[in-house]
């Protein structure tokens, strides 16, 4: 391993790297995301790290002659062709574990927010208005907390809700019943699960088979006046279902970390000169109507952005990139 290209990193992130990495070692940093900086600036780079904004393409890949590893700083892999990777032997590692309780701390945010109208009052007393008018909210001791994806992640936030008194039922096509035993939830199918549910909750990673795993279809099986979370991935609800679901009164409030577009928003000014799908533009415009909704609460993909939880990330990151340069890689998502 000759070179090492960063990018999406911040000021604070490169100070920490550098320290990581020997006199040996070429390390570049950029703050852009990769598909906005010149490929001739990193095309002969042996090892590439990136975050989910960045776009490792087919055509990226196919340039990059030297590339032996794509280091992604995250647990989502879906901004990677991880299959040619593979066909080129190029390995791709990914961030499993750094931010459980992290994400989970962050759900239960939104949660509160939500059930106890904090971002409403919050809005009004700016205004010098403190009347208590449309403000009251409700107890989650005794609801349903409907955990969609009960891994790392989802078993934090159940291991949370319990000790809001909270029930808690999850759907999961991998199920654990010895931790589910001990957590006191059961597992029930997804169709139930939207039907009982008084909060509902998503931490799927995005794939094939959790693509708007949420849609027009079952979106009507919401409990009426349910509370929706996402802090997970955007398209695991379509978004025309989450609109759809707020102006009828299926979700009473949305707290959103995670949105479908999200990547574009930043481009939002480039949009008439780049090829954008016709389906993420109107993500996009949805996501804008979204964000003047009094119910509906937008955080910028935040969830994981603590300080322990980025250097975990991190050390993470390097612990991967010098276990595939000593031949014992650990966490590898395609297989060469």
């Amino acid at each position: 391993m000759k070179s090492i290209a960063f990018f999406e990193t911040t000021k604070r992130e490169e100070q920490f790297l550098r320290k990581k990495f020997g006199r040996n070692i070429s390390v570049q940093f950029f703050e852009e995301k990769i598909q906005d900086v010149p490929v001739q600036k990193f095309i002969k780079t042996d090892v590439i790290s990136v975050f989910i904004y960045s776009v490792v393409t087919k055509e990226l890949l196919a340039k990059m002659k030297n590339l032996t590893l794509v280091a992604t700083r995250s647990t989502g892999f879906n901004h990677i062709d991880v299959k040619e990777a593979a066909k080129r032997g190029i390995t791709v590692m990914n961030v499993p574990y750094y931010g459980e309780n992290t994400v989970a701390e962050h759900t239960f945010a939104l949660i509160l927010s939500l059930s106890r109208n904090i971002h409403k009052a919050y809005v009004r007393t700016l205004r010098d208005d403190f009347s208590l008018k449309g403000l009251q909210g409700f107890d989650l001791k005794g609801k349903i907390l409907g955990v969609i994806g009960a891994g790392s992640i989802g078993l934090h936030v159940i291991k949370m809700a319990r000790g809001f008194g909270l029930k808690v039922i999850a759907y999961d096509e991998r199920q654990n019943h010895f931790l589910a035993e001990t957590l006191d939830f059961n597992y029930i199918p997804l169709q139930e699960l939207l039907e009982r549910s008084d909060i509902i909750s998503l931490h799927c990673p995005s794939n094939e088979r959790t693509h708007h795993l949420l849609n027009m279809e079952n979106i009507s099986a919401v409990k009426k006046g349910a509370l929706f979370i996402n802090t997970a991935r955007g398209d695991l609800i379509e978004t025309r279902a989450l609109h759809y679901a707020l102006n009828n009164g299926i979700f009473a409030g949305a707290g959103l970390d995670v949105f479908e577009g999200e990547e574009l928003v930043q481009e939002e000014n480039q949009m008439l000169t780049r090829n954008v799908p016709v389906e993420k533009l109107q993500a996009l415009l949805q996501k804008n109507i979204l964000l003047k909704m009094e119910n509906v609460i937008l955080t910028p993909h935040m969830a994981f952005d603590s300080v322990e939880a980025v250097e975990r990330i991190l050390q993470t990151t390097v612990d991967n990139i010098f276990a595939f340069e000593s031949g014992s890689p650990k966490y590898v998502v395609n297989a060469v």
